[in-house]
């Protein structure tokens, strides 16, 4: 919990965005690996990276102001160094990232699926890393418990974040890191044994829905009512979403495992065509 490590003269360098910036590295160094082991160019992903963040931030805004309308009320408040400095909605960053990725992949020419395969354990790794920076600037709260684990934050995150002081809280940013970081190692061993292209990104788009859906339920920043669907609902507008990208996901799981080759048949159907060819 240390929301600023430093200061270069009057200039504060803050904890969130040194790892949002570790994040953003580790996901796009991820997403090249896997990419060049299924032989795309890793210029080209890089390049698709960068637009990705680019388009994430945007996202990421445009969702807070539909969340937090006073944002939008007044020019001035999108320039208010509080709008700056927040993070912004994730679902906004990821719906802005995949809407940048969409555009591109389609100009650069690469294979949609097998490019988004290569991309998701990227993306789950970088919200683990990203999740750490909530945490040390005492954003994305907790409820009140009285758990073993459960964490208190300073008077200087308070007036940084509004997160209430001194009191217990559950760590939802940590349950939400440790979660992301188990997402991502399922979706490394996944990458290898993916029955077709297209399964990693799904696969994540289940995980994290569901996960997503669950911390909501002990999380308690304020995160706006978007045309009143919280009111109405009881959920926020994240566990709304998380069960539209879940459901969504996990309905083309099932339609293309159904569709898809066992993995075994396929290498035995190679084997003995390269044996009948070399006969």
């Amino acid at each position: 919990m240390y929301p600023e490590l430093f200061r270069i003269g009057s200039f504060p360098v803050h904890t969130y965005g040194v790892l949002l910036a570790l994040a953003f590295v580790a996901a796009l160094l991820v997403a090249s690996r896997l990419a060049a082991r299924d032989g795309l160019p890793r210029e080209r992903v890089f390049d698709l990276g960068l637009w990705m963040l680019l388009g994430g931030l945007l996202g990421s805004k445009l969702l807070l102001m539909l969340a937090e309308p006073s944002y939008g009320a007044s020019i001035w408040n999108l320039l208010s160094i509080d709008f700056l400095r927040s993070g912004g909605v994730w679902y906004g960053g990821f719906l802005g990232g995949l809407a940048a990725g969409l555009f591109l992949v389609r100009r650069y020419r690469l294979p949609f699926w097998k490019t988004t395969d290569a991309f998701a354990p990227g993306v789950a790794v970088g919200q683990s890393v990203g999740r750490l920076g909530c945490f040390a600037a005492g954003c994305c709260w907790g409820e009140s418990c009285e758990l073993p684990w459960a964490v208190a934050f300073p008077e200087e995150a308070a007036r940084a974040t509004g997160v209430p002081a001194g009191v217990p809280l559950h760590p939802t940013q940590l349950y939400e890191s440790a979660a992301a970081l188990l997402i991502f190692l399922f979706l490394l061993w996944l990458h290898r044994r993916k029955r077709f292209d297209g399964q990693v990104i799904t696969a994540y788009a289940v995980l994290y829905g569901v996960t997503r859906f669950a911390i909501e339920f002990f999380r308690d920043d304020p995160r706006g009512d978007i045309a009143g669907l919280t009111t109405l609902t009881g959920l926020s507008t994240s566990q709304l979403l998380s069960l539209a990208v879940a459901v969504g996901g996990l309905a083309f799981l099932l339609i293309r495992l159904r569709r898809a080759p066992d993995a075994r048949e396929a290498r035995g159907d190679d084997a003995r065509a390269s044996d009948t060819a070399g006969a």
